[in-house]
């Protein structure tokens, strides 16, 4: 009787053991929850064959239960993507990313990528693998911004970001040559196939206005604080879409597909405060304190809690010009 109580005794305390063992795993898992800015190792430019995505993002839910969920920005065509395949087996975050289709482009299925991420000091220490490049990050993770566009912000005094004369005050996010640029008679240009372009100075909460004309088959988009995309396409009279014109690129949709055909200027302006954007196209609002969850693909600055430059694409095909643009930062007013 007595051996057998001891017995009981044994496997009662193995039980527990096991059961506080599969609870720390558990909690250690749940470490890697939450939304991740990623910085990764190396130059934009040495990993273009991959992606122009310079800044990544990843959002884990559910990590330690089965219904783990992960969303990730940083593929080649820079979309926000449901990852599929996942899982977390002695402490390291494994997922691929595996191309998929969308109107108008096909996948390329030697895009497929591996990640691997350890959970360290707070901070994801991860690897990527795909069949042309192996790259390493650090994910940090994204700051809570507490500011809303509450109606006591406060406007200062205009800032010209483009002088129609030449590139000061601009520079490109790869190389200081800005290739692919150039200044004619007053007007920005950008031939596409080149540099994107950004200011020097970084802004945090403002207005900005901008005026574009898209040539045929060009592509382009305003990068706010050098993270966020507000899309330029050439999809006149189709529906509005994630990848479309005027839509934060894959995360807010427009209401309207606002645009006009290529060769025609075109206004946007533009409403950033916190993570809430306000954007109107030719007069037409297409959303209204839109909350912007994370980065998109046109980022090359993944700390979203510092000011960042206004960027302008020039990577893509065809080609666009700009004018007018005009900056407005915006400050809390006194007392509020």
């Amino acid at each position: 009787m007595v051996q057998m109580l001891l017995g009981w005794r044994l496997a009662l305390r193995a039980l527990v053991a096991v059961i506080a063992l599969t609870s720390v795993s558990r909690a250690a898992d749940a470490d890697f929850n939450g939304r991740w800015d990623i910085l990764v190792h190396a130059k934009p430019i040495d990993f273009a064959q991959f992606t122009t995505t310079a800044a990544w993002w990843l959002a884990v839910t559910g990590a330690g239960t089965p219904g783990m969920n992960i969303q990730f920005v940083g593929s080649p065509d820079g979309s926000l993507d449901d990852i599929k395949i996942a899982k977390i087996q002695n402490g390291v975050l494994d997922f691929t990313w595996i191309p998929r289709g969308r109107p108008g482009v096909t996948a390329d299925p030697n895009d497929r990528a591996e990640y691997k991420a350890k959970y360290l000091n707070g901070r994801l220490q991860g690897t990527m693998t795909s069949p042309t490049i192996t790259l390493t990050f650090t994910g940090y993770r994204s700051p809570k911004i507490d500011e809303h566009d509450d109606g006591t912000w406060v406007k200062g005094k205009p800032i010209h970001l483009f002088d129609g004369k030449n590139l000061t005050g601009w520079t490109g996010v790869n190389s200081s040559k800005a290739e692919g640029w150039s200044v004619e008679d007053g007007i920005l240009k950008s031939v596409g196939n080149g540099d994107d372009l950004r200011t020097v100075a970084k802004y945090w909460n403002f207005e900005l206005h901008v005026e574009y004309k898209l040539l045929a088959k060009g592509n382009s988009g305003i990068g706010l604080r050098g993270r966020y995309e507000v899309q330029i396409a050439p999809d006149f009279g189709k529906p509005p879409g994630m990848h479309g014109t005027g839509a934060l690129y894959t995360r807010i949709l427009p209401r309207v597909n606002a645009g006009t055909s290529p060769g025609e200027w075109q206004t946007y302006d533009i409403r950033l405060i916190g993570r809430e954007v306000t954007t109107i196209l030719n007069g037409q609002k297409l959303y209204e304190k839109g909350v912007i969850d994370g980065l998109t693909g046109i980022a090359f600055d993944p700390f979203e809690g510092r000011p960042g430059p206004i960027e302008l694409q020039g990577d893509h095909n065809g080609g666009v010009d700009f004018r007018n643009i005009v900056l407005v930062p915006l400050t809390k007013r006194k007392g509020q």
